[in-house]
């Protein structure tokens, strides 16, 4: 304006300086021209000034819509670490609307607002010769202005002509320049308050837009408004992003051919959230609004942001191990939306769960902590303590310092089963039942991290990893010097090889398995013979190749002076724990196994008046088998002779049936099959009640931290007592309700038991057919060891019977004891407090399953040493699927972002969420204080 004015004065000289008509001609052409850049610019800005309160009244609606302070979060992220979140927040009250700006006053290079009013004057000439022009007069609706506004800034036009015209008529040509110069200042004056006087009412009318459910915006401008504010879960704003693109996206999905029955069924199946009893107090019809909010929300993921977060999910290839030069499986765009939208289906299922029937007896079912006195004691000594460390160990707060664990065991680091301190403390007696050998756990859970050993590489996929491992992952090679020539394992090159031999079976395993099934035919394997214990498993080849019986054998050995056998065999791909028979009862609840199996296990089973081989006894099932293969069986010297002497006396007192005796020509080995009564008869009819029943009060179930005692328990009889009956044949057990499920007893969720079983049942096969399978990304290639880490049924376990893995479910001794009906399905699992260590090795899992464990373990103990737990026991490369409330889920990414785990997906809702995170090679260099 001020550069304008400058040139209308220069001309209104020049102008004065000639003739009259050519003056006159002059100061109409400079007047037409500040009169047409005058009014274009006031009447552009009064649009700029609505467009702009408009955009403000529409972000403050944007916070103020919604009934009540619901969030729905989505992020996913990748090694580019893109973050994606949706949040929906309703605010107490409306935001007052913005000061809008003097944008009528633009400041030139050398000018500002007073020079402008100083040359208004001059420039009066030049506004009437512009009356005519069709230029002069705007279409305010192309800009998005009211027709109210519009109509009345024309009306504000159409009266300032009126008095141009009256001026330039009134004849006095020559001396009009200064007399227009007055006019046009009055008349810019009177376009000033009547611009004035649009703002206000424009205020005035933002002010009722934000009281107003809807704010309709002009088409072509709502995509450029509407933003969606994105931030992490610790509340830190990481980016924002245009929403515009929603729109499109839903038409293409509603359009495609079947992808809005597609839409429709994730809008149905949507919630988050698994631990029933989490949602218990949510509506059905809540949960699937908030499913409908949070699918539309998705679709808001900008497509730049999401094309970067595509490119990024491709840009590394796992390493070492072989195929290291393949690529993790990417998805298109529209396949991973649609698939994560789909990932957490089943949630209308726990309102369902919340309600019982008026007949069913709400009392809890009993826990391992409760069978447990002295789980109970540890737990009170520690309660000072735990409480403390639950809050600092719980993920707030600053960011651990990893070290490196400082210990002898080095990269086979064992917390429970390398206590040296408690270890130390014992008597000399105690070695003699093995004790040192069991868990000793560390009063508190180690924070350090097991260092990897050299040169270890990504491991071989199944199947080719059951006949060889690398060497530099299980770098041992005592067994090989001590075994090879039983061909339990060979050094190959950079290979360590399973010629699938052992002890009694040199010429391989199948060969054995057979033989065991022609020598008593009731085994059955794979039909009624399928959940088998195998004791001194050594490298695991008789529960490798019962895979191929369609047999899930739970192997152990202890961590003893055979180096790392069950390491191998968790290496190679076959179910194995470090375990040994003790003086302690095994982890398992009774009458669960199908067969119990030892080839020459090298355990005193005739020591202690049989108090070992009556450990097995509770946990066989009755009419169930113990196969021995060993060599008092067959051989004939003097303390085989001995062996197998008590052995027999031993057996027949506790009732066992000797069915037969076999001998292997091919492995020049010999068998003994025995099998356990189905009644109480023979118990009865024992003259010497040797060894003796146990007492009433002696809970068979009861297996944490409980000693062994030297007694039987007597076999249920009653119909609907667990153990009378035998399990349905393999695969049709695995679906099936076990008889024994009381439907007058409230189930793990609080329905009846035998509808929570199916429930649940129901539940997890969408959660893995819709979610895991396809919707994470997961290599399944590369999996074959899985934990569930808070199993309750078996559900997940048994949606995914029908993949290449085997599935260790760990049922909680604070959980309620639904470990037998996980045995009774076919499938295997084991007791843990996860206040400890677990009895494995260090990277000896390919994927962790998290179902609610981490809200519930953080009311016994810390949950920093859980997660660096989760970091030992999972291989490289290895990931981690956790559902939890949101508040859980943050902290457990937290630290897994600390550890350097790739974070791929974090997924929230309605305080629910769901993480999904993959471990590097990474780690610390620095060393812990020696432990």
């Amino acid at each position: 304006m001020a550069g304008a004015g400058r040139s209308l004065r220069g001309a209104g000289k020049r102008g004065a300086a000639s003739s009259s008509s050519s003056s006159s001609s002059s100061s109409a052409s400079a007047s037409a021209c500040v009169y047409y850049a005058t009014t274009g610019v006031l009447v552009t800005l009064c649009v700029a000034g609505a467009y702009f309160l408009t955009s403000a009244s529409s972000a403050s609606l944007a916070g103020a819509d919604g009934d009540g302070p619901v969030t729905t979060a989505y992020r996913h992220t990748t090694r580019s670490s893109f973050t994606y979140e949706v949040t929906r927040e309703k605010t107490a009250a409306p935001a007052p609307p913005r000061e809008v700006e003097r944008l009528d006053e633009p400041r030139g290079q050398g000018g500002a607002a007073a020079e402008e009013e100083e040359e208004r004057g001059a420039d009066a000439d030049a506004a009437a010769a512009l009356d005519d022009d069709p230029r002069g007069k705007p279409d305010l609706d192309d800009h998005g202005a009211d027709e109210e506004e519009t109509k009345g800034a024309a009306a504000a036009m159409d009266a300032q002509r009126a008095e141009e015209d009256d001026n330039v008529s009134s004849g006095d040509a020559i001396a009009g320049g200064d007399e227009a110069a007055k006019d046009t200042s009055a008349s810019t004056s009177a376009l000033a308050g009547e611009e004035e006087k649009e703002e206000e009412a424009m205020r005035e009318e933002s002010q009722e837009h934000e009281h107003e459910p809807h704010l309709q915006m002009p088409q072509g401008e709502e995509s450029r408004v509407a933003t969606v504010e994105e931030k992490s879960l610790d509340g830190g704003i990481e980016e924002e992003s245009i929403a515009g693109q929603r729109q499109s996206e839903e038409e293409q999905i509603d359009h495609g051919d079947g992808a809005g029955s597609l839409r429709r069924e994730a809008q149905e199946e949507v919630h988050v959230g698994e631990g029933y009893e989490m949602a218990d107090h949510l509506p059905e019809s809540e949960l699937h609004n908030e499913g409908e909010e949070m699918l539309e929300q998705q679709q808001q993921q900008p497509e730049e942001e999401r094309a970067s977060e595509a490119e990024a999910n491709t840009s590394e290839s796992d390493a070492g191990g072989e195929g290291d030069t393949e690529d993790k499986p990417t998805m298109s765009d529209s396949e991973h939306k649609e698939e994560v939208i789909d990932s957490l289906p089943g949630e209308e299922d726990r309102a369902e769960v919340s309600a019982t029937g008026g007949d069913v007896d709400q009392s809890a079912w009993a826990t391992q902590a409760d069978h447990s006195h002295q789980e109970k004691d540890r737990l009170e000594e520690a309660a000072g303590t735990d409480d403390n460390s639950a809050d600092a160990g719980g993920g707030g707060g600053e960011e651990p310092e990893w070290r490196l664990c400082n210990v002898k065991a080095g990269p086979d680091y064992i917390p429970c089963l390398e206590n040296e301190k408690a270890i130390k403390k014992l008597r000399p007696e105690n070695y003699r039942r093995d004790e040192h050998r069991e868990r000793h756990c560390p009063d508190e859970g180690p924070t350090c991290l097991v260092p990897l050993p050299a040169g270890y590489r990504r491991p071989i996929e199944w199947p080719k990893c059951r006949d060889r491992i690398w060497y530099n992952n299980v770098p041992h090679t005592k067994l090989v010097e001590v075994k090879g020539h039983q061909n339990w394992v060979k050094v190959s090159g950079q290979y360590l090889t399973f010629p699938g031999g052992g002890t009694q079976f040199i010429h391989g395993a199948l060969h054995y398995i057979d033989f065991l099934q022609q020598s008593a035919r009731g085994i059955a394997w794979g039909k009624r013979t399928r959940v088998v214990l195998d004791v001194g498993c050594g490298v695991a080849s008789f529960g490798g190749y019962l895979f191929d019986r369609d047999v899930l054998a739970m192997s152990f050995a202890p961590k003893d002076e055979h180096e790392a056998q069950v390491q191998m065999a968790l290496e190679r791909g076959i179910p194995a724990i470090s375990a040994v028979m003790g003086s302690k009862r095994l982890p398992f609840p009774s009458k669960v196994f199908d067969l119990v199996h030892c080839a020459r296990c090298r355990v005193p089973w005739h020591a202690d008046g049989g108090a070992l081989l009556l450990e097995l006894n509770r946990v066989l099932r009755p009419g169930g088998f113990f196969v021995w293969s060993a060599t008092p069986v067959y051989q004939k010297l003097t303390e085989d002779v001995q062996i197998w002497k008590a052995m027999t006396a031993l057996t027949k007192s506790m009732c066992w049936e000797l069915v037969t005796i076999k001998k292997d020509r091919l492995n020049g080995i010999g068998a003994a099959f025995y099998r356990k009564p189905t009644s109480n008869e023979c118990y009865e009819a024992r003259r010497r009640q040797q060894p003796p029943m146990c007492s009433d009060d002696d809970e068979a179930n009861a297996a944490w931290y409980i000693r062994i005692n030297a007694c039987m328990h007597r076999v249920p009889t009653g119909p609907s007592e667990r153990g009378t009956t035998w399990p349905a044949e393999w695969p049709r057990r695995a679906s099936t309700p076990p008889y024994w499920l009381n439907s007058s007893q409230a189930g793990a969720y609080g329905k009846p038991a035998p509808e929570d079983f199916a429930v649940d049942s129901e539940h997890w096969r969408r959660v893995v057919d819709k979610s895991y399978l396809n919707g994470l990304g997961i290599d399944w290639s590369r999996v074959r060891n899985v934990m569930d880490m808070r199993a309750t049924y078996g559900g997940f376990a048994a949606a995914m019977k029908e993949q290449k893995i085997w599935v260790m479910n760990v049922v909680n001794v604070d959980a309620a004891d639904t470990l037998p009906i996980i045995f009774e399905r076919g499938l295997i699992g084991i007791y843990h407090d996860w206040c400890e260590s677990f009895s494995t090795y260090p990277r000896t899992y390919d994927l962790l399953h998290a179902d609610h464990l981490f809200s519930k373990i953080k009311e016994r103990c810390a949950v920093l040493p859980v997660v660096a737990e989760v970091d030992r026991i999972v291989r490289p490369g290895g990931s981690i699927i956790v559902r939890d409330e949101s508040g859980a889920v943050g902290k457990v990414e937290k630290l897994l972002r600390s550890l350097h785990w790739d974070v791929r997906l974090t997924f929230s809702n309605n305080d629910q969420g769901v993480l999904y995170a993959e471990k590097t090679d990474w780690r610390p260099e620095m060393l812990a204080d020696p432990s």
